[in-house]
């Protein structure tokens, strides 16, 4: 791991002018895990007025919280002074900060034990863990959670919690964001890379049941940020905890309702919960993808009928779902773009179509061009979370619906009333100009006529490559504007003959 010269340039010299300083956090972590850190976080003994005076650009961030930013290499790092913190009344910040010289006390604040080490860049002789690595200061047992694949709180985790009701969310992101190192593996933990995924201790699982009414008090949109995050990560299925330990019931308890509908239905081999999980897993981790797997189910309660022979039905799922994906995305303040996506692609999850040109023209008209391919995903993904009735023959369909796609797309033809418009006035302009021009012919009548032929094949080859009703009124409307050319070139022929 190489660490930033600036990073080390910073340790030193508030080690130069007498404080104590760390790397600390989420980027001691990384490292341990021979991965780049996103960020680095520095906590010094030194106050924010005195942190100034040391650096020559810095940026007041976060003061009253003992945060400075200092400006380096063209690149910004947090440095946060030692500090407890105060009474946490609303779940989430704390009311005010107290300044300590501990840095032991500083790291008993933080949530987990893996975020909870700091590193000195060998240049302190502060206390260590018995077990550290030169430099590491591991107070809290953060290292062999690490190893073991542990998220555990420090110190004890209804404080933690109660403290701050995010971390119960952050908990689980961790556990699906990392995985435990394979047998034999040199580098350690590997993020998004396949391995089993971290787990919770027990106490602080227990912890997570009793406070997470408090998420409540957490704002929609930090809400939605975590759990993008979590979705978003190699193991979605640690959904299957958080509905376990009752949290889906407090921030989606649509959710809980899928993992309660069975579908007892030879297509179908698992209940819509587990089905969702497996076909989150089966699409690629892009946010409006994960969600539109997550919630493209959400109608399936509420639509389903068993027949009297025991077939569960789940008749207009979609559509109801496209619904309920609008609520999520608006309880959950998503941005329009991202909810404009996934109520579309959850209302067209389920449109089937035979591998026939026309049918995928029309098709790509009604999703929308910005969005088949990823329509055809969604497909692939939900297919492959079913059952094997029938399972060849739905992704030999797949596989020619998006040939077909690429042909169609390869090919430029018309299926967008944008590109319909356009060809519409293309056609009208064209035969205005060979209606009007055909009075001033004289010299090369026959290849003007051969312009004119080709031109119009062109034009009517066009007319019948649109789409649905729009094909019938273009290809209507070219031949009146056809017969109108004709009578105008015929009309302005017999002029000139008189003339």
């Amino acid at each position: 791991m190489i660490i930033p010269k600036s990073v080390n340039l910073i340790l030193s010299e508030l080690h130069r002018h007498g404080f104590e300083a760390y790397a600390v956090g989420g980027c001691v972590r990384d490292m341990l895990l021979g991965r780049e850190p996103e960020d680095w976080d520095i906590t010094t003994s030194a106050e924010p007025p005195e942190i100034k005076e040391i650096f020559p650009v810095t940026i007041d961030t976060g003061i009253e919280h003992g945060t400075v930013t200092v400006r380096m290499d063209g690149a910004n790092y947090e440095v946060t002074t030692f500090r407890t913190d105060g009474e946490y009344r609303d779940h989430r910040r704390p009311e005010e900060v107290h300044f300590t010289k501990s840095l032991k006390e500083d790291l008993l604040r933080r949530d987990f034990t893996i975020n909870a080490m700091a590193w000195d860049g060998g240049l302190s002789d502060s206390e260590s863990g018995e077990s550290a690595p030169a430099g590491i200061i591991d107070l809290y047992g953060g290292q062999q959670d690490l190893a073991d694949g542990i998220i555990r709180c420090v110190g004890d985790p209804d404080e933690r919690f109660e403290e701050d009701a995010l971390r119960i969310l952050r908990a689980f992101r961790f556990a699906a964001k990392l995985t435990k190192p394979e047998p034999g593996d040199g580098e350690g933990e590997q993020e998004n890379a396949a391995g089993q995924m971290f787990t919770i201790d027990p106490a602080t699982r227990s912890a997570v049941t009793a406070h997470r009414e408090e998420l409540r008090y957490i704002s929609a949109e930090r809400i939605q940020m975590e759990m993008t995050k979590i979705i978003t990560s190699e193991h979605p299925e640690v959904l299957r905890d958080m509905y376990e330990l009752g949290v889906t019931e407090v921030i989606l308890p649509e959710f809980d309702r899928m993992m309660e509908t069975p579908q007892n239905f030879r297509f179908h081999f698992l209940d819509v919960g587990e089905h969702t999980i497996l076909a989150m897993r089966n699409i690629p981790p892009e946010t409006h993808l994960r969600w539109t797997m997550l919630l493209h189910d959400t109608g399936k309660p509420q639509c389903r009928v068993t027949d009297d022979n025991g077939e569960d039905h789940f008749r207009g799922h979609p559509a109801v779902g496209a619904e309920i994906a609008r609520d999520v995305m608006n309880r959950m303040k998503m941005d329009n773009a991202t909810k404009d996506k996934v109520i579309r692609l959850v209302r067209c999850h389920d449109d089937r179509m035979p591998a026939e040109k026309r049918t995928v023209r029309r098709a790509i008209a009604r999703i929308g061009t910005d969005l088949f391919e990823d329509y055809c995903r969604v497909r692939r993904a939900d297919v492959l979370a079913q059952s094997k009735y029938r399972f060849d023959e739905k992704m030999a369909n797949l596989d020619g619906i998006e040939e077909l796609y690429r042909q169609i797309m390869e090919e430029r033809e018309c299926v967008t009333l944008a590109a319909l418009a356009v060809l519409v006035i293309a056609h009208i302009a064209i035969l205005l100009i060979l209606g009007w021009s055909w009075r001033y012919r004289s010299i090369y009548p026959a290849l003007y006529g051969a312009i004119f032929a080709i031109v119009l094949l062109f034009m009517l080859k066009r007319c019948f490559c649109c789409i649905g009703v729009f094909n019938t009124i273009v290809s209507s409307s070219s031949a009146l504007l056809l017969f109108w050319a004709v009578g105008e070139m015929l009309y302005w022929s017999k002029i000139s003959e008189l003339l």
